[in-house]
């Protein structure tokens, strides 16, 4: 009898990896509290990059960076993906070293970027940007999408090919016998599953508890803000030495801005209001902004928002099939940097979820390297 899978979470790592699994035949049904992309994978900036990265990710994104031109024909929707580079700016000489240091690590990757140190070799790139730029990192196949889209698209694919997604579904529990997944506990009753991948995110921890198993989050709250359209100025994804601040312009004109994140004292659970930005938030993001862009210092602001962002102490994510519980799957804890990969934590769940592994290396993000730790140790880095 072919396994009964149930996804908990509807962004863009569990709507991938429905598809995934729906158009090889697997049955497969999705379980989101809210509404699709309406946490993470919605609000997110929505870079597609491998520069700066982490060496355990580097083979997942160099495979996710690979697939992201194909994807919009794959999944039969515009994505509004576009593959026109990264730029990380160092604002001071001390920023100096990091950005070199990221060119070196990336270099060594093989990924292919150049360190710029000519501001009229960053103004060639991104000619809008301040002329108070000490040097930058280039990565010309990085890119940037469009997150909703994104998800969407992934979640009418996994239809047309014969899964259930359902929204409004607040999943309680994870039910087991004997050591092994029987199911879920939903507000809407109980659901019988031989395979429960978890990829709720920041209620990812709620879940896994229920079954004795401890994945330390840090939750950060981070504002976004979205100008009304504006002719073409930036085609880059920008960040920043530090981390703290990253923007886009979008396919439409809209610019995207994002500053570091804060603590996140809105209680276990959120709602539209209580992830809404403050006005100081909001305030020094375009202040930032204006700073690094100074022709958009009388932007007009088409809406602001805020969105909660799982960071785990080392600021990797948690992907495996569960040593503990069989037949549990965890994807989650991806600190702010999980989008890109998408495309391709689908493919790696489903193939846990189906044969049990992955050909893809995913050893550094086992739940077990977090067993003597119990405090962030990594901070947030926004780059896109």
């Amino acid at each position: 009898m072919q396994d009964r899978v149930i996804i908990v979470g509807g962004g863009i790592s569990g709507t991938a990896t429905a598809y995934e699994l729906a158009r090889n035949g697997v049955n497969v049904t999705l379980l989101e509290r809210g509404e699709l992309a309406s946490m993470a994978s919605g609000w997110t900036l929505a870079g597609v990059r491998q520069s700066g990265r982490h060496p355990s990710e580097l083979p997942l994104a160099a495979a996710a960076v690979a697939r992201w031109p194909n994807l919009a024909a794959e999944l039969e929707a515009d994505t509004e993906y576009r593959q026109q580079g990264n730029l990380r700016l160092a604002l001071s000489e001390s920023d100096v070293p990091i950005i070199r240091g990221v060119v070196d690590a990336s270099a060594t990757a093989g990924i292919p970027i150049e360190y710029l140190d000519s501001i009229d070799d960053v103004h060639a790139i991104a000619p809008a940007l301040t002329d108070q730029i000490f040097g930058a990192s280039y990565c010309p196949s990085d890119g940037h999408a469009n997150p909703s889209k994104t998800v969407l698209a992934f979640a009418a694919a996994a239809t047309r090919h014969g899964a259930v997604i359902r929204t409004g579904v607040d999943v309680t529990a994870i039910a087991t016998a004997s050591g092994k997944v029987t199911g879920v506990e939903t507000t809407e009753g109980p659901l019988a599953a031989d395979v429960v991948i978890v990829a709720a995110g920041i209620y990812t921890p709620r879940l896994l508890g229920t079954l004795g198993l401890n994945l330390p989050l840090d939750i950060r709250h981070v504002p976004a803000v979205q100008s009304v359209p504006l002719p073409p100025m930036l085609a880059p994804v920008i960040g920043v030495a530090s981390g703290m601040f990253a923007g886009r312009q979008q396919v439409d004109g809209r610019l995207r801005l994002t500053l570091n994140g804060t603590a996140w004292n809105g209680g276990e659970w959120h709602d539209q209001y209580s992830v809404q930005p403050t006005l100081e938030q909001v305030r020094d993001t375009i202040e930032f902004a204006v700073g690094i862009l100074p022709a958009v210092r009388d932007l007009r602001v088409a809406q602001v928002w805020g969105g909660l962002l799982d960071l785990t102490p080392d600021a990797l994510p948690v992907i495996e099939r569960s040593p503990d519980v069989d037949g549990l799957i965890i994807a989650a804890g991806f600190s702010g940097h999980g989008f890109c990969l998408g495309p391709i934590t689908g493919q790696i769940l489903a193939d846990l979820a189906v044969v049990g592994s992955t050909e893809l290396p995913i050893e550094p993000f086992q739940l077990t390297r977090f067993a003597n730790q119990t405090a962030p140790s990594e901070s947030l880095t926004l780059h896109g």
